[in-house]
């Protein structure tokens, strides 16, 4: 059964977001959304994450669990998905820096 599917793909090759225009609208830059089937989805998905390089991507659609979606994500990400009982909560990750001790 088709259901309400959103991806956002950041620098990703302009073949893949062609790819992507034929089964979603590209309602922003970067930001698609649709109505596909489950089977389309996973190719899509599976073709977006074959593809990039330094780009990222996020995934989100309809599922059957207390939040009402499942959520995806390839690419170097600041944000991470973790499960914790079941919920999806986003992990940020620092931004990596060089922290110099200071003299006394």
């Amino acid at each position: 059964m088709p259901a309400m599917t959103v991806i956002s793909a950041t620098a990703v090759p302009d073949h893949l977001r062609g790819a992507l225009t034929r089964w979603l609208l590209e309602v922003t830059p970067t930001l698609y959304v649709g109505t596909i089937s489950a089977r389309v989805r996973t190719e899509l998905w599976n073709n977006l994450t074959s593809c990039i390089t330094d780009g990222n991507a996020v995934l989100a659609y309809p599922a059957a669990n207390e939040q009402g979606f499942t959520l995806h994500t390839a690419g170097p990400q600041r944000r991470n998905p973790l499960d914790f009982d079941g919920l999806t909560l986003v992990a940020f990750q620092r931004a990596t820096s060089q922290v110099t001790a200071k003299p006394v």
